[in-house]
């Protein structure tokens, strides 16, 4: 990587506040647009996520690695491929940029800015989602980088657009993105009271990750 460190984390920051503005406004469009149909709602959210993941991936990886995701940036620095005070810097830019990023999202649509969400999403069928939805990602990204490394982004967009649907809690799969969806009393949001139970979820997957992770290392 040979982008400084003020590059990096701007780029973490930007990335993630775009990636909320593109899940909470799709949303919200979605939601407006469907007419009361969930299905299409979340058809419009899944598919809008999805395209704007290949772009923020494509365009900012090659400056920060496009991690966008405490989890992600986690893996990587259990991995010993980022340091601790890079790992903090980009968890700390992660959140800010998500929380900005759903903020200005609510701007644009005329929504008060600042709001809690009142959607319930708890209990264990959520949970194992989340756990399984993080594994799934991480996953896809470690062995995508090993094995097809330039469709990395192609990849993370397309399981994010398909855990939508298979997954009960709809593939949230980010500590960032789940404390910045709390803020959002909308189609995309999360109570601040179930948030501890899917960034619980999230890093059991990525302590099996890593494990995994250390275990293919060993091997190879």
């Amino acid at each position: 990587m040979t982008a400084s460190t003020p590059q990096c984390i701007a780029a973490e920051f930007t990335g993630t506040a775009l990636l909320l503005a593109i899940v909470v406004g799709s949303g919200i469009m979605g939601e407006t647009l469907a007419g009361g149909n969930a299905a299409i709602a979340l058809l419009g959210n899944s598919i809008a996520t999805g395209a704007g993941l290949y772009v923020l991936i494509t365009v900012l990886g090659p400056i920060s690695g496009a991690h966008f995701n405490p989890a992600v940036s986690l893996t990587f620095w259990r991995t010993g491929e980022l340091s601790f005070g890079l790992f903090a810097a980009y968890v700390a830019a992660q959140i800010c940029g998500g929380v900005i990023g759903v903020w200005l999202t609510h701007a644009m649509f005329d929504l008060p800015v600042v709001q809690f969400s009142s959607k319930v999403r708890s209990g264990m069928p959520q949970w194992l989602s989340e756990c399984l939805a993080t594994g799934v990602l991480l996953a896809t990204i470690h062995l995508g980088l090993r094995n097809a490394a330039e469709k990395v982004p192609l990849l993370v967009a397309l399981i994010v657009t398909a855990g939508y649907w298979f997954t009960a809690s709809t593939f949230f799969a980010n500590p960032a993105v789940t404390i910045a969806r709390a803020f959002s009393n909308t189609f995309a949001g999360i109570q601040p009271a179930d948030v501890a139970g899917f960034i619980v979820a999230q890093i059991i997957a990525v302590a099996v990750v890593c494990a995994l992770l250390r275990g293919g290392k060993r091997i190879a």
